[in-house]
């Protein structure tokens, strides 16, 4: 009896992680309802940024200028963008100051749409997307669907693949 107990205990922790960690379709209320600040210095709804680029293909990496996995993964992204320029890159910024971001935009030569949280890694809209690590990766389709939620640094085979199959 107990190792029935026992075995249906682990059966149901496995579902319960496996369903946590599901990839998602469509982002959060909360997610879209966080504004981030534009390169330009006004605030912008995540959900207005999202529509900005339904249509399209869009590539959104989620950054800071102090991360070392960030600047590592940067020649993969570079090589990304030349093999997919007809897609569209937003990077969204987890710095501490609005000058460490635009210097690191300015640093990397990073082309693309640029957003900065307003309260960085532990804040609202990190907590929105489930941010655990940086760099991240999300690939939203032409319909403004999530087709991959949770890719890191090491994923640039997936990111590829996804953005491939979805041309």
């Amino acid at each position: 009896m107990q190792k029935t107990t026992t075995l249906l205990s682990c059966f149901l922790i496995f579902i319960a992680c496996s369903n946590a960690y599901k990839e998602k379709t469509n982002f959060s209320k909360q997610a879209l309802k966080e504004t981030l600040l534009h390169r330009e210095g006004n605030q912008v709804a995540f959900e207005q940024i999202l529509k900005e680029n339904k249509g399209q293909i869009t590539l959104i990496e989620i950054w800071a200028s102090w991360c070392s996995d960030c600047i590592k993964a940067m020649p993969k992204l570079k090589e990304l963008q030349k093999t997919h320029p007809e897609i569209n890159y937003v990077f969204i910024s987890m710095d501490k100051s609005k000058e460490a971001w635009i210097n690191g935009i300015e640093k990397h030569q990073l082309n693309g749409n640029h957003y900065m949280a307003n309260d960085q890694m532990k804040g609202k809209f990190a907590k929105a997307i489930d941010l655990d690590w940086i760099p991240r990766y999300i690939i939203v389709d032409k319909t403004g669907k999530i087709a991959l939620y949770r890719a890191i640094e090491t994923d640039f085979e997936k990111i590829n693949q996804t953005i491939t199959e979805l041309k």
